[in-house]
């Protein structure tokens, strides 16, 4: 097994770092590997906001769900969708652009999220560990007005990161579904409920908990994850960010 794939299958997200700074050359390979990754057009559809006002921290901290861990930790960065930039760029070379679209953003979101991801590669062979922040897509109003946030631009992520705890170091790195069940050959096939909880067995037994009830574990994280507060708040203020996108222009 290469260097490059043995580090991916080791990786997991770290909630608890160790009270020790990030070194600003290693801080700046992080952020700069974040500018390597794919890109639609090689037109870099984000932007980066390094935060590091610990006033900011705390506040998206408690924006975010209210996870006290994101402002205790050494390296925090959001990665914007980001068509400000360009419309901005368009408008100043006189090309009238169009308002960005629906189409447009789900693009830049994809830049984003692709810049997160090689900064979160590059943050473990260095030796930090790291964890997405999805809640940053909620409470829209308090995120705009912390990151002071133009029209065009929503976040796609947030990324903290820190050297990891011992007890990180040696927490078991979650299971994961098996490939028969994720990857699809030419078209997309829904699982039969027989093949369903095969999955969940098969996710189970991998775990360590080959005996556990799959009805009770999934009506359990539906309720935790899906059907919660904070994910009905998600959808609200994606709802709010969206709508700049879906100007009557664009139809």
């Amino acid at each position: 097994m290469n260097e490059v794939i043995r580090q991916l299958k080791d990786r997991k997200s770290c909630r608890i770092f160790v009270k020790r700074e990030v070194p600003s050359d290693v801080r700046n390979e992080i952020l700069k590997s974040a500018l390597e990754a794919p890109t639609a057009g090689a037109m870099m559809l984000y932007t980066i906001i390094d935060v590091t006002d610990s006033g900011k921290k705390k506040r998206l901290s408690v924006t975010c769900d209210n996870q006290p861990f994101i402002a205790d930790a050494p390296m925090v960065l959001v990665f914007l969708a980001d068509w400000q930039r360009w419309f901005d760029a368009f408008g100043f070379e006189g090309c009238e652009p169009r308002t960005p679209g629906s189409g447009d953003i789900l693009l830049a979101c994809a830049d984003a999220i692709a810049a997160a991801q090689n900064t979160v590669v590059a943050a473990h062979s260095l030796g930090l560990g790291s964890c997405y922040i999805g809640d940053i897509i909620e409470n829209c109003e308090d995120v705009r007005e912390i990151l002071n946030l133009p029209e065009y631009v929503l976040p796609a992520a947030m990324v903290v990161y820190g050297y990891p705890s011992e007890s990180q170091i040696k927490r078991k790195k979650p299971e994961r579904f098996s490939i028969e069940h994720i990857v699809h050959q030419n078209s997309y096939r829904r699982l039969t409920m027989d093949e369903h909880k095969g999955m969940q067995s098969d996710l189970n037994r991998k775990s360590g908990f080959p005996e556990k009830d799959i009805t009770e574990s999934v009506r359990a994280l539906c309720k935790r994850k899906y059907m919660s507060e904070f994910s009905l708040e998600m959808n609200r203020s994606a709802r709010i960010y969206l709508d700049k996108f879906n100007s009557p222009n664009n139809k």
